[in-house]
């Protein structure tokens, strides 16, 4: 399998693995909130979602590359880490956007419908994360992130 490809499904694997640690501790505090407004209750569940999900996905990212910037010598290429760094954060950047955005609208829809807060929560979790995942992937794509693995 080429590199490049191998590297896309690891950071597929990243970021699913973060969703669903982050839709678990989302679906608690939207439960946990479920007496507040609306609008209070998808604020905070966005706040934790985000909040965990990038301590999630930062560990599981670092864990899966970092022999990828060692230099032969054992140092660290900080040129390629700084590049990659950004293009990334980038990456990311653009679909948190329309992740955020899209999470707190249907979230805060399905609570105006009377769902139950751990339900809409869910539902808006699953949802947003199929526009993240595809956001992400092509943003990736278009950065070239894995163009030099290539």
């Amino acid at each position: 399998m080429k590199t490049s490809y191998r590297e896309y499904l690891k950071l597929n694997k990243n970021l699913i693995i973060s969703f669903l640690v982050a839709l678990i501790a989302s679906a608690t505090v939207a439960q946990l909130f479920s007496e507040e407004e609306s609008y209070v209750n998808s604020s905070y569940t966005v706040i934790v979602d985000f909040t965990v999900f990038y301590s999630s996905f930062s560990i599981l990212f670092y864990i899966d590359n970092r022999k990828r910037y060692r230099l032969p010598d054992g140092k660290t290429d900080n040129n390629q880490l700084k590049k990659d760094l950004v293009k990334i954060i980038s990456s990311l950047g653009v679909g948190e956007i329309i992740y955020m955005a899209t999470r707190w609208y249907l979230q805060y829809y399905f609570l105006t419908l009377e769902y139950e807060p751990y339900i809409a929560s869910t539902i808006a979790h699953l949802a947003s994360t199929l526009v993240y995942m595809i956001a992400v992937n092509l943003s990736v794509k278009f950065t070239r992130l894995y163009k030099h693995d290539a």
